[in-house]
């Protein structure tokens, strides 16, 4: 296998630093967009799509003879969150950042099609360039996408960056990886009165109250437990910023956390019936926020990416839990597709992901370009030369 030469490793690490300084938030992936597909054309695909589920960015590079396809997925967006690195590619948009590593991502997928230039034995390769991952809305849609059927692949793969982690050290896991998770929006709504007559409204004071201590009791365990559950109070808001009113109005937000899909039912049903306990005569709205399914890799997909990382050197460490933070690629493998992700340390010292001081590690690139370029390798097979 060939790694690719330094001043490729050069543009991509530049063109890395470019997509940063201009970060689009999930469903607004425009500019983003535009850019890969420049890039994809320029590097001779065999066919592009464009506006899947959204912005979304898929690529062919075709094999000589008939075989499977292969999937490799990265993700566009940004975050809005106000970057505060003082680095001279900072972002550009204020209140928005790449500090997730999505830029980091998309410059290896653009690696990866760089070695594509000598095509596989057979088969063919799929690069998507996924829109709105953060929000857990993006996979869906892509799949949803009419042009999905003529994409659809037997194998996926995808990683993310793990700050905390050494540098290039590949972590994987067979079964279930990333949590399921999902935003519970609690609206409730009463009548509202004179703070002198408390009694002739109708407050959702108690009932917020309640939920505040209910909902969250509802965790169990920990990560390393099949049954583990977190439900985290994230927001609540409690009628006026006044005085002399009673309140009508509450709001509350939680987030839903479990080891697998099926437990995710269990626990939206054991929280419906906690505020249906408590709401009494209120009116109560529901509305689901940012839906994630839990990401399970399958054993196949996952043994092909370990084979590969050890015969290239790379550290492999077999982790015993899956992540808490969840991931939208766990919807690619319910139709079938043998799919598989990969967690990539970004070095022991980096900021955290979210963090408004997080940039991705450019030395990363070309671990994870070999990487892939191994996994596309060994499935179809792609010559010396």
């Amino acid at each position: 296998m060939i790694t690719l030469p330094s001043n490729q490793i050069a543009y991509l690490t530049a063109l890395r630093h470019d997509l940063h300084c201009r970060p689009e938030v999930s469903g607004d992936e425009v500019e983003t967009a535009r850019r890969i597909t420049r890039e994809l054309t320029a590097l001779g695909a065999d066919r592009i799509w464009q506006g899947l589920g959204g912005h979304g960015v898929a690529a062919e590079f075709t094999g000589r003879a008939p075989g499977p396809t292969v999937l490799l997925r990265c993700e566009l967006d940004g975050l809005p969150i106000r970057e505060i690195n003082t680095i001279p590619h900072a972002s550009q948009i204020d209140g928005k950042g790449h500090l997730c590593g999505h830029d980091g991502h998309m410059a290896t997928l653009l690696g990866v099609a760089m070695r594509l230039a000598t095509r596989p034995a057979k088969g063919r390769i799929v690069l998507l360039f996924q829109p709105a991952e953060e929000t857990g809305a993006g996979a869906q849609a892509v799949i949803e996408d009419p042009q999905w059927p003529e994409i659809r692949p037997d194998y996926a793969f995808a990683y993310h960056n793990v700050p905390g982690r050494p540098l290039g050290e590949i972590g994987l896991r067979s079964g279930p990886a990333n949590c399921a998770s999902r935003g519970m929006q609690i609206l409730l709504t009463g009548k509202s009165s004179h703070a002198a007559a408390p009694e002739d409204g109708l407050s959702p004071g108690l009932a917020m109250a309640t939920l505040m201590t209910a909902l969250p009791a509802l965790s169990r365990g920990t990560i390393a437990d099949a049954d583990f559950t977190l439900a985290t109070l994230t927001h609540a808001n409690l009628g006026e910023p006044a005085f002399g009113i009673a309140p009508a109005d509450g709001e509350l937000r939680v987030t839903l956390r479990t080891m697998t899909n099926e437990g995710m039912d269990a626990l939206i049903n054991t929280a419906l019936h906690k505020v249906a306990q408590a709401q009494g005569e209120l009116v109560t709205d529901i509305h689901w926020h940012d839906v994630f399914r839990g990401v399970v890799n399958d054993a196949d997909a996952t043994d092909i990416a370990r084979r590969v990382a050890h015969d290239l050197g790379h550290e492999v460490v077999e982790m015993a839990t899956p992540m808490r933070w969840s991931e939208d690629f766990g919807r690619i493998g319910d139709d079938g597709t043998k799919a598989a992700m990969l967690y990539v340390g970004a070095g022991t010292d980096m900021p955290q992901l979210h963090n408004p001081d997080y940039d991705f590690p450019d030395a990363l690139l070309p671990v994870v370009i070999d990487q892939f370029t191994g996994i596309v390798d060994r499935i179809l097979g792609l010559p010396d030369t």
